[in-house]
Parts: C-alpha cells; structure tokens; sequence
C-alpha cells in the first residue's frame, strides 16, 4: 500500500483492475485505492504474473502492507526479494508472513543462521547435518541486523521511532503478523515519560534518512486529559483525516520552533489590475482573478532573493531546494484540509498559477487528485481571505520550515506619500500577509525582508504584462 499523502497512513483498494494468473507490464495500471484525501490508480511496480491477491476489494489496511504478489512468467513462481521492486513508499515489498514460512524461499547466503532469534530453530532437529534446511524463511537481508524485528514499518511508524529516538527492537508488534502499529510506539513513547521510566535505547544510525527533520522529543504523553460530559454533550469521534490533521499539526508543533511575523500589504496596484483585467480574464477563462494568484507569484518570485525559506530542517542542516513546488491549502467542505501542490512554481506565470490553483482546488474538492499532484511541496499558502478574516496565524507543514497566511483584503484608508514629499489621505485596498517559519532555519530579520519584498513586488509590479 502506497503512502498517498504525507499525513495519508491507511487506504482502500477499492478495485482490482487484474486479477490472478493475468500478465502485467511496469508501471501498467494493477488497482485503485481510495484515501481520505486522494483516490488513485496504482502503477505496477514490476513485470510478470500476477501469482497471488492478499487484500482484496473493499479491504482497508495500513500504509507498506503487501496487497499482491508478482512472480516471472516460468511457473507463476512468486518473485523474490531481489525480483519485486518495493512501492512507492519504499517498504519492502515480499512481507514474508511467519505462516508462509512452508514455502520454498530463494536462496540467501547473507542470512545465515546466526542472525535468527534465539529459540526459533525446532527443537526435534538432529544436531549437525539437517540444521540448515529447518529453519524458517530467512529475513531479507536489510532486517536481517534486527533479528526478530517486522519486515514492514509504514512510513508513520518510521517517522515516530525516528523523532523519539527508539529502536524498533525495543517495541513489540500487535499487528497483522507482529507488525509494529503506530499504537505499539506511542504506548512505548509514553511509557518512556511515565516517572522514573528509563529512556528507551537510541535507534541505530542506520535507520534514520540523513534527509529526514532533526528528531524533536515528545512533549507530553498522548493520553488525553479526562473530560466531564455535561447534561446534553455530544461526543463527536474524530474521522479518519480530522484525525491524521491533529497528529500532523501537534507534530509539527514539537518539531519546529514557530515564530510569526505580520505585514500590513497595500494591494492598490493589484486591485488596479483586476478591475482592468477581470471581465476578460474570466470571459476567457472561465473563473474570476482573485487575490491569491497574485500573492502566490509574488511570494514565488521573492524566494529567488530568499531561498532559505524554501527548504526543509535536516541532521544538523538545511536543505535547500533549487525548486519551488508551492503547496496551497485547500478546505475540504470543512471536512479537513489538503494541500495539493504546484511544482516548479517560479516557472509559472500569473496567468498560469492561477489556472493551476483553479485546477488543484477544483479536483481536490472532488477526491480527483493523484499522489504526485501532493507530494514534494516546499513552501505552502494558507488562504482565509475569501473569509474576511484579519490575521491568521498557520502551523507549518512539515518538513517545511514557512508557510504564508493571506487574510481579508478591504478598502481602508491610507496615508499616502507623493513624490514631492507631501502626505494625502486615499482609500486603497490592504490586508495583512503573515508568515509563520521555523526559527531553527532563519531569524526574524530574513523573514521581515521576504514579506517585505512581497508586498514591493504587489505594489510596484506591472502584473498586467502576465496576463
């Protein structure tokens, strides 16, 4: 199961567009999956027959479970490790479960026995001669370090381990098969807060992304402060993405250390420029010319004299995008929220972002985007101007390290300096851009001078030559 999503950690497959014993080709379409926030076709990931469905239509299961098996032609034999590419999500692909440890597996001289746990070998073997043809389905090689650790940890599991600093050998899985459950970590992650509890021992080097956010310690435990219902309290359960969103925002809340800066924007020059252009904008486009494609391109273009407000927080270290893919953040009916993606933003002009913006907010609200149009993004808009809203102060999207706010645009009035240095008062259109960022990356100064050049470029561009 491919992860569809950063905070995506559960789908559907909603149909099976093979069935067993059909020929498939590389990346041909093999099935459907539905999320809460995408609904997608899945490519193959390699070439054969299909020899064998374990989750069939209609069934939920986590981010890295297998679903299917894919074998060469020449027996409808079930590829091995080294035949079967992993998904997209970079699990293991053959998930080898200890009941079908019967099956013949493939030769594998880096796993000798040694590296199996202690009392896995059946006690009724003679001595020395049949010791190896008992043992069970070796690991591949890449568990074979961690002994009796699961062959699978989706990418939630990984992320937890990594940012609170325990091995997966130290936790125990109560998954399908042993695997460890994003439930398994937490109970250790608060059982390593409880009074007097000894930290759990570091994960090895090895199984932390060198690209991966710096690990950030848990806050508090996860168990909930005890609430008393009241005569007439409803108890409404979290779903499934208002769930995901929580873990995402209270995440990156113990990760980055947020800091927010405001700047009142005069979009005079805009609002210009949309009451010349607006009729035949929408004529031939089809949509209205709002605010926020502006707002996006200025942004976009000013990262070219700020670029370190495009990158994310690594070991030690920032990582510095050479592209723009520009997140926007999309409400889903009040649902939730998604933040589908415009990649390489700072080739797109304004005409084309908001076209692109029209495009993703319309297929986001109708369950019609794909994996990659939100994945990648490295910088993100949140946009509660349509609302009326004064100042908003967003969470950054992980692994990100800024996110801008766009607020309510209103007429109001302004002092106004002319060039022989006298002052007037006029009615302009203004409203606040605000910037949350992660003060691990920047400091406020560099922030100031990005909104700063924002709102120069709004006031002072010729933006009707983009459209």
């Amino acid at each position: 199961m491919p992860q569809l999503g950063e905070t995506v950690t559960e789908g559907t497959v909603t149909k099976w567009m093979k069935s067993v014993g059909d020929t498939v080709t590389r990346d041909e379409p093999l099935f459907e999956v539905s999320t809460d926030k995408v609904d997608s076709e899945v490519p193959s990931p390699a070439a054969g027959v299909l020899t064998e469905i374990l989750v069939p239509e209609g069934d939920t299961v986590e981010v890295g479970v297998v679903l299917a098996k894919i074998g060469g032609d020449a027996g409808g034999e079930p590829a091995g490790p080294a035949e079967t590419p992993a998904p997209p999500v970079q699990a293991p692909a053959p998930e080898a479960a200890p009941s079908r440890a019967a099956a013949p597996p493939p030769p594998s001289p880096s796993t000798p026995a040694p590296a199996t746990a202690p009392g896995t070998a059946p006690s009724t073997a003679p001595a020395p001669a049949p010791a190896p043809a008992p043992q069970p389905a070796p690991p591949p090689p890449a568990a074979a370090e961690n002994g009796p650790e699961p062959l699978v940890l989706s990418p939630v599991v990984r992320k937890l381990l990594t940012e609170n600093g325990i091995s997966a050998a130290n936790v125990t899985g109560t998954g399908v098969g042993g695997r460890i459950t994003r439930e398994d970590v937490l109970k250790v992650v608060d059982a390593n807060h409880a009074p007097g509890s000894p930290p759990s021992p570091p994960s090895t080097p090895a199984s932390t992304p060198t690209s991966a956010p710096a690990p950030a310690p848990r806050l508090a435990p996860v168990t909930p402060t005890p609430v008393v219902l009241g005569s007439g309290d409803q108890i409404v359960p979290f779903s499934n993405m208002r769930r995901r969103t929580a873990e995402h925002m209270v995440r990156s809340k113990s990760t980055s250390p947020h800091a927010f800066i405001a700047y009142e924007t005069d979009f005079e020059n805009v609002e210009r420029v949309r009451k010349a252009w607006g009729e035949r904008f929408k004529t031939e486009e089809g949509f209205s010319l709002t605010y926020l494609p502006f707002v996006a391109r200025a942004a976009v273009e000013a990262m070219r004299d700020f670029p370190l407000l495009n990158a994310s927080v690594g070991d030690d270290s920032l990582v510095v995008h050479p592209e723009v893919n520009l997140g926007i953040a999309v409400d889903l009916s009040n649902e939730g929220l998604i933040v589908p993606v415009i990649h390489r933003a700072e080739e797109v002009t304004l005409r084309g972002i908001a076209r692109r913006i029209r495009d993703l907010a319309s297929r986001a609200r109708n369950r019609q985007l794909n994996a990659d149009d939100i994945a990648g993004g490295t910088f993100s808009i949140t946009n509660d101007g349509p609302f009326g809203t004064y100042f908003t102060v967003p969470i950054i999207n992980q692994p990100q390290v800024a996110i801008l706010a766009t607020d309510g645009i209103a007429r109001r009035p302004v002092v106004v300096t002319h060039e022989d240095g006298s002052e007037s008062i006029a009615i302009h259109s203004t409203g606040i851009l605000g910037v949350s960022w992660d003060h691990r990356a920047v400091d406020g100064a560099y922030v100031s001078s990005f909104l700063a050049r924002i709102a120069e470029l709004l006031a002072g561009r010729d933006w009707s030559a983009e459209l």
